[in-house]
């Protein structure tokens, strides 16, 4: 039996310090791996889909929390069938959820449930936020590269003649930016 271990954080400047003392201090002599990739779905997360080709019979996989290996429940019935198929077993560590058991396997299900919903209610707030903000006016996203009153000076020195890789040259923008401002004023 071998035991393998997971560790995922979502973006590069995360670690996985945290989960990966506590996988190793669980589990000293499995196999260890860590990813850092988004979480919303498993396509591109190549260690795990590694570790689900390499796991076989007898062999258990180890998470620290749930919502480490999966976000929605379609994802984690993959992972859980794919392992069940492979007479492999699913172990969260932080829940203290082994799907080797009947037990197990009911109190995952709940808890991937719940965790796809919580992740629904934060995109509905972020949605609201952002709405808010749209409302109040704001400016969503980057800053302009240029102002108003530059974008008509842009358009007023090209006007007399001034090509767009010198007004690039000079506003410190790219090319692409002074053909925007161009285009807006067409």
């Amino acid at each position: 039996m071998t035991i393998f271990t997971y560790a995922r954080v979502s973006t590069l400047d995360q670690h996985t310090d945290l989960q990966t003392a506590e996988l190793k201090a669980a589990y000293p002599n499995a196999v260890h791996r860590q990813e850092k990739k988004s979480g919303t779905t498993i396509t591109d997360r190549d260690v795990l889909n590694l570790l689900l080709d390499m796991i076989g019979q007898g062999d258990k996989l180890v998470v620290w929390k749930l919502d480490r290996l999966a976000r929605n429940i379609g994802d984690l019935c993959k992972i859980v069938y794919t392992l069940d198929i492979k007479g492999a077993s699913l172990e969260i560590l932080n829940q203290k959820i082994d799907t080797s058991t009947a037990t197990g396997r009911a109190f995952l299900q709940m808890l991937g449930v719940f965790s796809e919903f919580e992740t629904n209610l934060r995109k509905e707030r972020q949605l609201a936020g952002i709405a808010i903000a749209k409302a109040k006016g704001k400016h969503l996203g980057r800053r302009p590269s240029l102002t108003d009153d530059q974008k008509k000076e842009v358009q007023v020195k090209n006007k007399a003649g001034m090509n767009p890789t010198i007004l690039s040259n000079e506003y410190g923008v790219s090319r692409g930016t002074i053909y925007n401002v161009l285009k807006e004023a067409t």
